[in-house]
């Protein structure tokens, strides 16, 4: 019994490393790749109203309600490295990602560091006869197999919700700055 809680032990903090995106395993065996998305969404505002609501915590300074979720450790004209605290379950998951923004129909995620070795993601925006069509889509990759597989889809489905709770407020911004410039 005393070997098994002595495996037990080091093998429960290694996972929770895993799951904080404290420690990313990228072995680059048995890589699987999954889609993210795509999550479409029609906004009432145009697309550059939406890119400023997005880029503007990155490129500019983060709103103090948003500094618990959002760390930007490097900005650029163009670029931002920041790294996005996630509440998971009674963990936090922190992942860290290069942001590219292309004004303003186009930015571009890449994790760097995280709970899954590979993440790329993308929004991109469009004109249309309602203000602005919204796609978010992208790709998850882990790593060893079968249970890489297993451990994508359970990181997949959480990643998928949290941008989802994102675009909401994304979009009642976007939609508020729109109404209120008319």
């Amino acid at each position: 019994m005393r070997r098994v809680a002595a495996l037990l032990g080091p093998l429960t903090a290694f996972s929770l490393l895993v799951v904080r995106g404290a420690l990313t395993l990228d072995l680059g065996v048995g890589r699987r790749v999954r889609p993210l998305g795509p999550i479409a969404r029609s906004m009432a505002a145009p697309p550059e109203t939406v890119f400023d609501v997005i880029a503007a915590p990155y490129l500019g300074r983060t709103p103090r309600a948003m500094q618990d979720k959002l760390e930007v450790w490097e900005r650029g004209s163009d670029t931002a490295l920041a790294a996005h605290h996630t509440p998971n379950g009674p963990t936090t998951t922190t992942t860290v990602e290069l942001v590219r923004f292309e004004r303003p129909y186009r930015i571009s995620f890449r994790l760097v560091r995280g709970p899954v070795p590979h993440v790329m993601e993308t929004y991109d925006l469009r004109e249309s006869p309602e203000g602005t069509a919204f796609v978010y889509s992208g790709e998850l990759g882990t790593d060893l197999w079968a249970w890489g597989r297993w451990w994508g889809n359970r990181v997949a489905g959480t990643w998928e919700r949290t941008v989802a709770r994102s675009l909401d407020g994304v979009q009642a911004e976007a939609e508020r700055r729109a109404t209120s410039r008319t």
